[in-house]
């Protein structure tokens, strides 16, 4: 049972780890885009969704092999983990 809690700890951290980078991307773009709109006073609520996307998808990008390898590894560890269970051991 404690092995089942502590995997389920470890998936909320690698969710938490994963899900770091775009929203840290988003994240300051966001600050950037408002802080230009407050200088410039253009205040055009459409103006923060593209950049915002685009640097999403481009930190999605940037860190997709990273993510892939840390997903595999955990997959593996529960796998094994699966496998100890069922053998009884």
């Amino acid at each position: 049972m404690d092995t089942y809690v502590d995997l389920a700890g470890e998936a909320l951290w690698l969710i938490l780890l994963l899900s770091f980078p775009p929203l840290l991307a988003s994240l300051v773009v966001g600050v950037l885009i408002s802080l230009l709109q407050a200088l410039t006073q253009v205040q055009e609520q459409t103006l923060t969704f593209v950049p915002k996307i685009i640097a999403t998808v481009l930190a999605i990008m940037v860190s997709a092999t990273a993510v892939l390898d840390q997903l595999k590894a955990f997959s593996g560890k529960v796998f094994d983990v699966m496998l100890k269970v069922g053998s009884g051991s």
